[in-house]
């Protein structure tokens, strides 16, 4: 890909200020309607050392609007981010809708040179982060992937002249000058990484880069069309690329979707994990209180033994309204240093959370090696909530599915045990529970006009809730059914399973 590339295309000097005072113009005004059109831009710099990625990038931002833009330089990792999975340090700076993100390197370094050993690694490199682009693209973000490349004599120019000079000579690393004299392998290495990260939502544009003036006038060029594209792709509701269900071939999920059902009896899969729960399941108060005690001792001792091995662990909590979701976490949290977990409960997402990617605020809670995050309700809320309220499309919550699958495995892939459990109740318990709140003063904060309206959607959301359980429990994250009827049995079940999978992942 890189070795059929003509690195000496120039461009005048007068052609250029004529130009790029055009294509300046143009940007800035673009800038403006994406704004206006609520969609986020990423552009990210890579290439060779002393390619020029840095004065790429201030000729690119001397058109735009400072408030509007941020540029990112990623270096090496700090300790934060060592402690947490890969990806976690660019969820953190995407774009909120409307925005411009701008990265000196980015994500791919790990493609182009490998992990470093101080860095949690990727299971999956190219399909890791690929799937991440097409997640962000097929939410309507645009992703611009620029690779600059050099000859190998004029990268020798610079690097002498940048080693030359006093006040640019610690700009020039080992690595660097290693990087020119092994020019020719790392041509095929990086030829190879672009070839295998080259896909319809995120596409490399290769600029030819020893002419400094050429390569400006082809990044604005490069990122103008993709706004444009962008802009009247959503102008004009076309689907942008990306929008369709995506697919996993490394998880068994089904094909298909199930239809909501509007009325009549619940309708449950004769395959799915809600058709064979035993909604009787009981126990006794005193055999509760032992259980409990012994649980919640071993539960506790895990919990240091997570921090001394800096193993991560995260709870997931769905299930109806008033299944007992509240109260299951409390006991599981009890016996814990409250100095290494945190219960992170979500509801409907705020202003800043919606300008982002669905995925986004949960990124944010993800665990840091040896600490637990106890999420009370969580990403699930797109294909349950947000697709029986309409508050996605169908387009959206099939694709999520796959979306969800890629995020857990790569969370799972870091080290972090993720444990997910649905608390499960029929329509009679849940009334009976949504009567004893509101005739209970102390309660009453706990029932809501929005529980009584979801309750009318039992159908719907019960359709939602088995798909969701059937195309999500993998092998390396399953779903646990919590038969929740009885609160002291769902407890146990809850506490004690939690308590089994930490044995395992810590060696007993």
């Amino acid at each position: 890909m890189l070795k059929d590339i003509d690195t000496s295309r120039k461009l005048s000097k007068e052609d250029y200020k004529e130009e790029i005072n055009s294509l300046g113009l143009r940007l800035s005004e673009m800038q403006r309607t994406c704004r206006d059109e609520n969609i986020p831009i990423t552009i990210i710099f890579e290439g060779w050392s002393a390619a020029g990625k840095g004065s790429r990038i201030n000729t690119l931002i001397s058109y735009l609007d400072p408030r509007g833009y941020e540029v990112f330089t990623i270096q090496k990792t700090t300790e934060d981010e060592r402690l947490r999975p890969y990806m976690w340090r660019f969820w953190q700076r995407i774009p909120a809708k409307g925005r411009i993100h701008i990265f000196d390197r980015s994500w791919y370094p790990v493609v182009m040179r490998g992990f470093s050993k101080s860095e949690a690694a990727l299971a999956e490199p190219v399909y890791d982060i690929k799937s991440f682009e097409e997640t962000l693209v097929a939410n309507g973000a645009v992703i611009v992937k620029f690779f600059l490349h050099v000859s190998e004599k004029e990268q020798r120019k610079r690097l002498n002249a940048l080693s030359e000079n006093p006040d640019t000579a610690w700009r020039v690393s080992k690595a660097d000058l290693k990087q020119n004299r092994k020019y020719s392998r790392n041509l095929s290495r990086f030829g190879k990484m672009l070839e295998d990260t080259n896909h319809g939502a995120a596409y490399w544009t290769v600029v030819e880069a020893d002419d400094s003036r050429f390569a400006d006038v082809k990044v604005y060029r490069t990122v103008l069309a993709a706004m444009e594209r962008a802009v009247k792709a959503k102008r004009d509701k076309a689907d942008l690329p990306g929008d369709i269900e995506k697919s996993d071939n490394r998880t068994y999920a089904a094909n298909g979707a199930a239809q909501p059902a509007d009325s009549g009896t619940p309708v449950i899969s004769s395959s799915s994990a809600l058709s064979t729960a035993d909604l009787s399941k009981s126990i006794d108060r005193e055999e509760y209180t032992t259980r409990l005690k012994a649980a919640q001792n071993e539960l506790g001792r895990l919990h240091n033994a997570m921090y001394k091995q800096r193993v991560p662990a995260a709870m997931v909590f769905e299930g109806w309204d008033a299944a007992g979701k509240g109260g299951a976490i409390k006991r599981t949290v009890t016996p814990l240093d409250p100095r290494g977990y945190k219960v992170a409960p979500y509801g409907a997402p705020n202003d800043i959370e919606n300008a982002h990617h669905y995925l986004w605020r949960f990124w944010n809670e993800v665990p840091k090696a040896g600490h637990l995050t106890v999420f009370d309700r969580s990403w699930y809320g797109r294909v349950m909530v947000e697709r029986v309220e309409g508050f996605c499309t169908t387009a959206d919550w099939k694709r999520a599915f796959g979306e969800i699958n890629d995020f857990e495995k790569q969370l799972v892939d870091s080290g972090i045990v993720l444990m997910k459990f649905w608390l499960h109740i029929n329509p009679e318990e849940q009334l009976k529970r949504f009567e004893l709140r509101t005739n209970t003063p102390e309660k009453k904060w706990k029932i809501t006009d929005e529980d009584w309206r979801n309750r009318e959607k039992w159908n719907m959301y019960l359709e939602a809730v088995d798909e969701m359980l059937h195309r999500t429990s993998t092998v390396y994250a399953p779903w646990t059914v919590v038969e929740a009827v009885d609160k002291l049995y769902a407890r146990i079940k809850v506490i004690e399973t939690a308590r089994e999978r930490l044995k395992s992942a810590l060696g007993g």
